[in-house]
């Protein structure tokens, strides 16, 4: 085939997941399934692929969906799903909305705080979600709740649900984990940094808003960054973002109780309202998290021997394509995030007071809940797979960087960002792209594991004004038909983001790497 005919038909089951999605309003579920088919036709009938081998990929890339992505989501939401059946869940949101009166701290500590840790702990919209109630029910205005959450709701999502994105990226280019997300960190420091001050003149509907807690605002995103780098580098990608939330929480909480606010900034809430909570009901509500955050940390390269250990109860799988080429699944049982999520919750939950039998019909119904999420995202692993191993995201690549050349690199993070906004998931994005960034280095003869974060850089801005979020904080606001007022308002803050991130990655290019 000529170069630009294989181009052509490599877009096309991408150009008709955009569409149904988009346009004709497709399921994702559906469409990704439909999607799959198209990509097993053409690699097929136009890439030689034989039909044991399009199987036996199939089947691969829906394995590598449901361990370990699908657990690590079933994990995550699943402890949600149960701090708000034991009520752990109102506790820690009363406790937030009582640290101050002046709603420029409120919008911190809910949105930026407290959303960047739901997104490390769950994702899956409950960093829209419940920001967007807590600021309604203190007296935002709802258009500026959404707005103001949906801006921040992305750069966590780098290394929301448990660094799952990072890690599957790190999976699928075979790219070191630990590089990958502290350079992810590097291109969206200034993003870490800038979000915060945006966020609180949103509030007040000027620049000047900012007046009297600069400082507070300054440091909210600064105790983000430097934990995020730092666990990133070391670590790896299950807890920068639930280091970056929880120590940005404590900072801000802690100059939030030095900072006097001004009786016209007050929020209307009587003290006699406010509901106070003794140490160990805290430290009750938190179990879940707090057992979640240890046995991860315990399972990291911090701890070797306990890593070491947990790592041997594993299985390989295998997957012959033909004679000469055998694709090898690992699955640990016990050291994967997902499994490790499960068990906090069940501990948790128990200290939470919650009945074994309660446990398993909220896991149950988590399960039931995400049905579709489950085979859209196996779907969506495979099609991935197929594309890469026929060929096809090779092909692709390669006409991108003919046509762009060096000027590749600017619209690397602009790639991500339609992933996410097609697919609602920074994780999906990566298993979409993440092959094509690297192909496209390899073609630039530059660091792949600069245009592979670019692709989750970039999916970070592209969340803010994906449908699948527009729909959650419609349904947050009980706004209803008015997605077109929130797309509206998230907009311009997602071209300035992609573009000014397109220009940094540029320029780190030339700085660094040419």
């Amino acid at each position: 085939m000529s170069e630009y005919l294989s181009f052509i038909l490599g877009v096309i089951p991408l150009v008709a997941l955009i569409v149904m999605i988009l346009k004709i309003k497709t399921p994702i579920h559906y469409a990704v399934i439909i999607s799959l088919m198209v990509t097993l036709v053409l690699a097929g009938f136009f890439w030689k692929m034989p039909v044991q081998s399009l199987s036996m990929l199939t089947l691969y890339g829906a394995s590598k969906g449901l361990w370990p992505i699908i657990i690590v989501i079933l994990g995550a939401i699943y402890s949600y799903n149960l701090m708000l059946k034991t009520g752990s869940m109102d506790v820690i949101k009363n406790v937030l909305a009582n640290i101050s009166d002046d709603k420029r701290i409120q919008i911190l500590l809910i949105s930026w705080c407290f959303g960047g840790f739901l997104e490390a702990a769950a994702g899956y919209g409950t960093a829209v979600a419940i920001p967007i109630g807590i600021l309604i029910a203190l007296g935002f205005n709802p258009l500026k709740a959404a707005i103001a959450s949906l801006i921040v709701n992305t750069v966590p999502t780098a290394f929301g649900a448990v660094g799952i994105p990072v890690s599957i990226l790190a999976e699928q280019t075979g790219l070191p984990v630990q590089e990958l997300g502290s350079m992810i960190i590097v291109q969206l420091s200034l993003f870490n940094i800038l979000l915060p001050f945006v966020i609180v003149a949103i509030t007040g509907n000027s620049i000047k808003t900012i007046k009297g807690v600069f400082f507070i605002t300054l440091m909210c995103g600064v105790s983000t960054l430097i934990p995020q780098y730092l666990v990133a580098t070391y670590l790896g990608a299950e807890l920068p973002a639930f280091a970056g939330s929880l120590v940005s929480m404590l900072v801000t909480i802690f100059l939030a109780k030095r900072h006097k606010a001004s009786q016209k900034e007050q929020a209307e809430q009587p003290e006699n309202e406010k509901q106070h909570y003794s140490h160990p009901a805290l430290i009750q509500a938190s179990a879940i998290y707090l057992l979640t955050f240890l046995f991860i940390l315990l399972c990291s390269p911090l701890f070797p021997s306990i890593k070491s250990s947990v790592g041997q109860l594993s299985s390989i799988i295998p997957y012959t394509l033909s004679d000469n080429q055998v694709l090898k699944l690992k699955v640990e049982w016990l050291s994967t995030p997902g499994v490790l999520i499960i068990i906090a919750t069940f501990i948790g939950g128990m200290i939470q007071g919650a009945r074994i039998s309660t446990m398993f019909s909220v896991l149950w119904g988590t399960v039931v809940q995400l049905k579709n999420s489950i085979i859209a995202i196996t779907a969506i692993v495979a099609m991935a797979t197929v594309m890469d191993i026929s060929g096809m995201i090779n092909d692709i690549a390669n006409t991108l960087v003919n046509v762009t050349g060096i000027g590749y690199i600017f619209i690397a993070p602009m790639i991500g960002a339609l992933g996410t906004f097609v697919t609602g998931s920074d994780t999906n994005s990566n298993i979409l792209f993440g092959k094509l960034q690297t192909s496209a280095a390899a073609q630039l003869g530059i660091d792949p594991i600069l245009l592979a974060a670019a692709n989750t850089s970039g999916a970070t801005g592209g969340k803010m004004i994906s449908p699948q979020s527009i729909a959650i904080a419609v349904s947050a606001t009980r706004m209803d038909g008015q997605s077109g007022a929130i797309m509206s308002g998230t907009l311009k803050y997602c071209a300035m983001y992609i573009i000014i991130l397109g220009l940094k990655i540029s320029a780190m290019y030339y700085l660094f790497y040419s």
